[in-house]
Order: C-alpha cells, then sequence, then structure tokens
C-alpha cells in the first residue's frame, strides 16, 4: 500500500459512502484510477466490508454486555467458537491471552434476554464458566484510528 492507498482507507473509513469522483478529487486522481485502486484493496481483504452503524437502541438492543469465557480445559476451541457463532446476541468475539480464553461482546434487549444468553453459553460444550460485565453507556465505539503506513 502507498501513501495514496492509506488516503484511500482513511477517507472511506470515515464515510464508506463517498463517491469515487469525491474520494478521486481528495487524492488527486481520476475516478477511474480511484476504482481501480478501491477495487485493489476489496480483493486484497484490506477493505473487508461496507456497513451502515446504526444506534443499538433505536432498534431495540437497549442492553450491552461483555462476557469472559473460561474454556474447559477439554474442549475443541473451534467448536466452542461455532457454538459462539450460532448465537446472533454475540457481537464480537476476541481470543484472549490470560485466564478466559475468550471475550465477548453481546447486546440484546432485555436483562432477561441477557440471563437466557448467559444459561446457554454456560450450557455450551467446552464452556467451563462465564463472568459477565454490563456496560451502563456507551461514550464511544468503533472509533477508527488515523492510518499510519507500515514500518519498513
Amino acid at each position: 500500500m502507498d501513501a495514496i492507498d492509506l488516503s484511500l482507507v482513511e477517507l472511506l473509513r470515515g464515510n464508506a459512502r463517498l463517491s469515487y469522483a469525491e474520494l478521486a478529487r481528495q487524492v488527486g486522481l481520476s475516478a477511474p484510477a480511484v476504482h481501480e485502486r478501491v477495487g485493489k484493496l476489496e480483493a486484497s481483504g484490506v477493505i473487508r466490508a461496507y456497513r451502515a452503524e446504526v444506534q443499538p437502541e433505536a432498534i431495540g438492543l437497549r442492553v450491552t454486555a461483555l462476557i469472559g469465557i473460561v474454556e474447559d480445559s477439554n474442549a475443541d476451541t473451534d467448536d466452542v467458537l461455532e457454538a459462539f457463532r450460532q448465537m446472533p446476541e454475540i457481537e464480537s468475539c476476541y481470543f484472549m491471552a490470560g485466564v478466559e480464553s475468550f471475550l465477548l461482546k453481546a447486546r440484546v434487549g432485555t436483562i432477561a434476554e441477557l440471563e437466557q444468553l448467559i444459561v446457554r453459553l454456560n450450557r455450551t460444550p467446552g464452556v467451563a464458566s462465564t463472568r459477565t460485565g454490563i456496560a451502563l453507556s456507551t461514550k464511544w465505539e468503533n472509533r477508527p484510528q488515523p492510518v499510519e503506513p507500515p514500518a519498513s
């Protein structure tokens, strides 16, 4: 990736709806050249997706929880991950260093729904225990960091 690619990534992270013409104007290239570069960034996996970021509360997801998972020592990690993938309430899953093997971010409508999710998680083969924290409010999330050129 060169400086223009980095600029395109930065611009699209700020507003993925920018037209090729507007991107071109901002980076000093033609729209077809920008279209080609963005296509290459998509094909190489640098740009993975475009999506609408919505306010969770507006769609009924009023409770955000962070759930630490301690994996059973005999667990098959792939099977545990597949079980998590089947739970639509789980928005993010991180593999962790330390006592907890995974940290999950889940969104549900009510505390009762969170309780049901925690019961399902604890009944999942390979899960030894869970530890849950409930977010009282979200100050920010998904804040993009500035794109820096890779170190050579």
